[in-house]
């Protein structure tokens, strides 16, 4: 493997041979991030044969440079600061709670978006595969992280194509295990390490998730009949 992925989907295959130990497992639920990470996620669940639902997430970012998190927030209240940026970029809780409102309107309208009339998934103990195609401050893993805990899993593993070296450190604190294919020094931004980065629509998040949840359905059964 190179040094750059060419795509999530390449990405997702090679994530999927450091979790062959939990292929087929019976108390396994992949869960990728929106978007970005879904199709990687996808990969994962279909070569292992594992269910794959969503962990919605939204990050913070600094107005004037959106791709600079100052946090990031998860469903049920959860909210992730990064100290450090708040008070680098002098950021009011005026506009601080201003920004956590906006982006709770967009969690919100994905949910209904990616899950329809699908309840949400079972965590209590679980093993958890927490995916993203890729993570930079760790301040939206953070934030999945902490809204899994609360549904107390059995264990949350955390694994990504490429991340820098001291967020893999830094996750390492919080999670069970992280597996991570790349740790680039430098790391520069996160579409340098893709050929191909072009944005996950919703629909197409939507699309994975249904087709998962189709190809689960049928290989399990067939599975079941064979034993």
């Amino acid at each position: 493997m190179g040094t750059r992925f060419r795509d999530r989907t390449e990405a997702g295959r090679h994530l999927a041979t450091q979790l062959k130990a939990y292929q087929n497992q019976s108390n396994v639920l992949v869960m990728g991030l929106p978007r970005g990470g879904v199709p990687v996620a996808y990969k994962v669940a279909r070569a292992l044969n594992l269910p794959l639902d969503v962990c919605l997430v939204r990050k913070l970012g600094v107005p004037g440079h959106p791709e600079l998190a100052l946090g990031a927030i998860a469903a049920g209240g959860i909210r992730v600061l990064n100290d450090d940026i708040l008070s680098w970029r002098n950021i009011s809780e005026e506009t601080l709670e201003r920004i956590t409102a906006q982006e709770l309107r967009e969690l919100r309208r994905r949910d209904r978006a990616y899950r329809g009339d699908r309840s949400q998934p079972v965590i209590r103990d679980q093993t958890i595969i927490l995916i993203d195609d890729g993570i930079a401050t760790g301040a939206s893993m953070r934030a999945a992280i902490a809204v899994l805990k609360a549904q107390h899993p059995q264990k949350i593993i955390v694994a990504t194509p490429v991340a820098p070296l001291e967020t893999h450190h830094a996750l390492s604190e919080e999670a069970d295990q992280v597996i991570c294919l790349a740790t680039p020094t430098p790391f520069y931004a996160l579409s340098f390490w893709y050929e191909n980065f072009a944005q996950v629509t919703d629909d197409e998040v939507r699309k994975l998730l249904d087709q998962q949840s189709h190809n689960h359905t049928r290989i399990s059964s067939a599975l079941h009949f064979a034993i």
